[in-house]
């Protein structure tokens, strides 16, 4: 049994694979403020983890991977989403380089947050099973 393996650590693991797949829609806006007609993206994640923590607490056991799932929300999946309806510039781009900077700090504080903790819990981990360091 991984002792990592609990759904609060799965849960930081998927946290820092959302902010990291932002820091790259981030950087690709940004890398295309000057492109006609390019259109903004983003990331969809805490919302939909906010959802599944928010859902019934029933949820049905399966046996088997291809049965339906019963109650609960299945584990979210960061989505990325293209903003098509509105225009910044007058090339028709919609890419507002001080908002994406700002974006990407606020995202950048996030992932330190997320590395603190899951420190944190490895540091636990370590010393549940007597591993000293």
């Amino acid at each position: 049994m991984n002792i990592l393996n609990k759904p609060a650590f799965n849960q930081l693991e998927r946290t820092l694979n959302a902010s990291t797949m932002r820091q790259r829609v981030i950087a690709d806006n940004i890398a295309n403020v000057d492109t006609p007609l390019f259109k903004r993206a983003e990331v969809r994640f805490e919302e939909l983890l906010q959802n599944e923590m928010n859902g019934p607490a029933l949820q049905g056991f399966r046996t088997d991977p291809r049965h339906f799932q019963l109650g609960g929300a299945a584990t979210p999946e960061p989505q990325i989403v293209r903003d098509n309806s509105s225009a910044v510039n007058n090339n028709l781009n919609n890419v507002d380089i001080d908002y994406e900077m700002s974006l990407m700090a606020k995202n950048q504080l996030r992932y330190n947050v997320m590395v603190q903790q899951v420190n944190s819990e490895i540091k636990k981990a370590h010393m549940a099973i007597g591993i000293r360091g």
